[in-house]
């Protein structure tokens, strides 16, 4: 991703990461539910293998490039409910839920304080 400012590509890796290991860790609870647990597992196993080859490299490019622990783990949290509630929603056929709002409140509040200073 040269040429690409850090933050985006740390940004773009962890959105690309966090799908893969939302898949990993819930896809199975639809796409498997007749196979047995041990299947479901090795095959997430092998979805999160991409998920690890996205993330640790995202987090590198973010560390050495401007971004704090804590700010990355922030950055992953919002990412995460991100990612997780149009699953949740298109995938899963759950329930828009309100307290997805409230939720991502929390994290706004929690990326203010870690990225104020």
């Amino acid at each position: 991703m040269t040429g690409v400012a850090i933050p985006l590509q740390t940004v773009l890796l962890l959105v690309a990461s966090n799908v893969f290991m939302t898949i990993a860790w819930y896809g199975h609870l639809k796409g498997l539910a007749d196979k047995p647990w041990y299947i479901a597992a090795l095959i997430s196993w092998g979805i999160a293998l991409f998920e690890y080859l996205l993330q640790v490299p995202a987090n590198r490019i973010g560390y050495g490039g401007g971004f704090t622990l804590a700010q990355l783990k922030i950055t992953q949290e919002v990412i995460t409910l991100a990612v997780f509630v149009p699953f949740a929603m298109v995938y899963m056929n759950e329930p828009f839920k309100l307290d997805y709002v409230w939720a991502g409140l929390c994290l706004v509040a929690a990326v203010y304080f870690i990225f104020r200073s």
